[in-house]
């Protein structure tokens, strides 16, 4: 019986929310307003992050994005994980400037992505969540130059994530 109620209260607590340090929780969140779903198209490679849960373990991950008639995008993610591809898709339609929610096909519920940023050559995307869990730095290459990733840092950062964490991610 204590076997039992051990597993529950493991199972409960890893459905537990994870709630980002308080020192994070007051920060303001910036958005960048213009950047457009036309911007947003095409194949982005993931250069770094703070992994999402369901990342672990994943290598040589990207996003591509393609505009639909309706205007939403039509979104495919991809990642290698132990040699093998992990693939899911979906849709993320514009609901507020700079704000994006993320429909992927078996995931019961919608996911907010905000647009922290985009460099001025469009070549780099800097994408958060309101929770500060998850962050992804896109880029249009598999290698960032060091002065954009620092600048993308800068992004995550004054919107209130914890800049050391930021994790580069392995496209080799």
């Amino acid at each position: 019986m204590k076997g039992l109620a051990l597993i529950a209260l493991l199972a409960l607590a890893a459905c537990e929310r994870h709630v980002p340090s308080d020192r994070w929780l007051g920060a303001p969140f910036f958005l960048d307003p213009t950047v457009q779903p036309a911007d947003i198209a095409g194949l982005w490679y993931e250069v770094a992050s703070y992994p999402a849960p369901f990342q672990q373990g994943c290598r040589r991950t990207t996003a591509e994005y393609r505009p639909l008639p309706d205007g939403t995008l039509a979104l495919t993610n991809r990642c290698e994980v132990n040699g093998m591809v992990r693939q899911i898709s979906g849709t993320a339609r514009v609901v507020a400037p700079g704000r994006l929610t993320v429909d992927l096909r078996g995931v019961p519920f919608g996911g907010d992505y905000w647009i922290l940023g985009q460099s001025r050559d469009g070549r780099t995307l800097v994408v958060g969540t309101p929770t500060r869990i998850a962050g992804w730095v896109l880029h249009r290459d598999r290698q960032i130059g060091p002065e954009e990733l620092r600048a993308a840092r800068d992004l995550f950062e004054r919107s209130g994530y914890d800049a050391a964490s930021l994790q580069r991610t392995d496209q080799r």
